[in-house]
């Protein structure tokens, strides 16, 4: 959690990342509003906080104006809850309601419902004396006032009774009115949207956003969040300026002689490199190479993959002699293979921050950068979440290897769908190109920030022994154009001196 909000006197909210989103938890003994379209997770979020009141030994009050105690129940089994501890009190309509005689006449049903609500409420908050109260929901409150005039007044009342007996009261609102009018945000001391989004194509994308929070420091933006068994966990929006340490840094050495010499001795923690190049030229292969010579020093790494199974980068680097297979089974070296069309670009960031956070990982893949495209909904702010990110692992000294697929093979026609080149610190760029009737694999290093690098092109090839990266190809001209021209007088011509 960030250091820097003052946390003193706060509640939790008992739902994960919800206190960090709002600087350390809710001021007690206030009044707020959560609000949000039908099936967003209101209810849910409620009983996380009332099952935090019940943890902390509080007494607590759900008050229902739309569900049953049994409706109720079945949303905590849902999720593997019990309601022990939190006492609910309907206001639902019975069955009795359909009696002819039950039916008022001489006075509008607001004028009567109303006034024996409120005094049912205020029952039993003398009775039980509760430290929380969840208020479900005003749709049904805000129809029962009739005006809104008289809807305002009792949220007022509402308030100013509750204040002075130390409750701290939760009202849901499913925003099923016509209108959406902004009576009680301006009344409430804070005020959380909840949002829910359908692409497309794939699962529905659920957002969180603090809309008002008076006298705190929250964090603002939206943050993802995902409705699952055990609650609705919040991964909070990335600040990379909270997480400033200061460290020096290393170089981490790939365990290829000549890939190191390429690299100016490897490649710097706290440093991004961008894997370039066409389909099949190994640059997944290559990450892998840096999670496992990281493996041989000792460190951790994390691998998050878009586009191939675990299976499959297991069978080919253990095919290449590389031996990730090893590394991942002890866990050195995870694995985790990222569906883009279910999970969340926040979901995303906070497995990444885990595994820096918890697993202290030193090197951190991610490929490929198209398949995290299309994890964007609006892909054009890929570029500043990923910027984000770069810059906290960046702080956390931490080394990432981002992969590119380029679309096309040979020639000077080849498009990056995404262009991180100005992001990343390293770009090795990896190419096809024809030679003597082969097709044949080059490498270089086209940008090393704060270094030093080889400004040579080499031959790559790729097998059961591993990467083999030969000699500078100093007798081809336009190597990386994919075919090149064969010029013998090239090899007599002298290196160009190191700057």
């Amino acid at each position: 959690m960030n250091s820097n909000f003052d946390q003193s006197g706060l509640i939790e909210t008992g739902v994960p990342g919800l206190d960090d989103g709002l600087g350390g938890g809710l001021t007690p003994s206030r009044l707020y509003l959560l609000e949000g379209v039908p099936g967003c997770g209101k209810t849910t979020v409620a009983m996380q906080f009332m099952q935090a009141g019940v943890k902390n030994g509080e007494p607590v009050l759900y008050l229902t104006l739309s569900e049953t105690r049994a409706e109720m129940a079945a949303v905590a089994a849902s999720h593997g809850w019990s309601l022990e501890g939190i006492t609910f009190r309907e206001f639902v309509p019975t069955d009795q309601s359909f009696d002819p005689d039950e039916q008022y006449t001489m006075f509008h049903p607001s004028e009567v419902e109303l006034s024996e609500t409120t005094r049912s409420i205020i029952e039993d908050v003398e009775r039980l004396r509760p430290r929380r109260i969840v208020f479900d929901s005003l749709s049904e409150l805000r129809l029962l006032a009739g005006s809104p005039l008289r809807y305002r007044r009792q949220i007022l009342a509402l308030k100013q009774y509750f204040s002075g007996r130390s409750c701290t009261v939760l009202l849901l609102d499913d925003m099923t009115a016509t209108d959406h009018d902004l009576q009680v945000q301006s009344i409430a001391h804070g005020v959380i949207l909840l949002e829910q989004q359908n692409p497309e194509y794939g699962a529905e994308r659920r957002r969180l956003r603090v809309v008002k929070y008076r006298g705190m420091r929250f964090r603002g933006g939206n943050h993802d969040y995902v409705i699952e068994r055990g609650g609705l966990p919040i991964f909070p929006r990335l600040v990379a300026a909270e997480h400033r340490q200061t460290s020096e840094n290393n170089i981490l050495a790939s365990g290829i002689a000549e890939l190191d010499a390429l690299l100016g001795g490897g490649v710097d923690t706290g440093n991004s490199t961008l894997i370039v190049g066409p389909p099949g030229t190994g640059k997944s292969t290559l990450a892998a190479q840096f999670c496992v010579a990281a493996a041989n020093r000792g460190q951790n790494s994390a691998m998050f993959i878009f586009d191939e199974s675990v299976e499959t980068i297991l069978r080919r680097c253990t095919g290449m002699g590389i031996n990730l297979a090893q590394h991942y089974q002890s866990g050195a070296v995870t694995i985790q293979p990222i569906d883009p069309a279910e999970l969340s670009p926040g979901q995303l960031a906070h497995a990444i921050r885990d595994a820096v956070d918890e697993r202290q990982a030193k090197v951190i893949v991610i490929d490929s950068l198209n398949g995290y495209l299309n994890a964007m909904p609006e892909e054009r702010f890929l570029t500043i979440q990923l910027h984000e990110l770069l810059m906290f692992l960046g702080q956390r000294r931490v080394a990432t290897m981002l992969v590119g697929a380029q679309q096309g093979l040979i020639g000077m026609q080849m498009t990056s769908p995404v262009d991180a080149s100005y992001l990343a610190d390293s770009v090795i760029m990896l190419r096809y190109f024809e030679a003597r009737g082969e097709v044949r694999q080059a490498i270089s290093v086209v940008k090393k920030r704060g270094g030093t690098h080889e400004r040579t092109i080499r031959e790559i090839r790729m097998g059961d022994s591993g990467f083999r990266i030969g000699p500078p190809l100093r007798e081809f001209r336009g190597v990386l154009t994919g075919v090149p021209t064969f010029d013998p007088s090239e090899k007599a011509q002298p290196t160009p001196p190191k700057p």
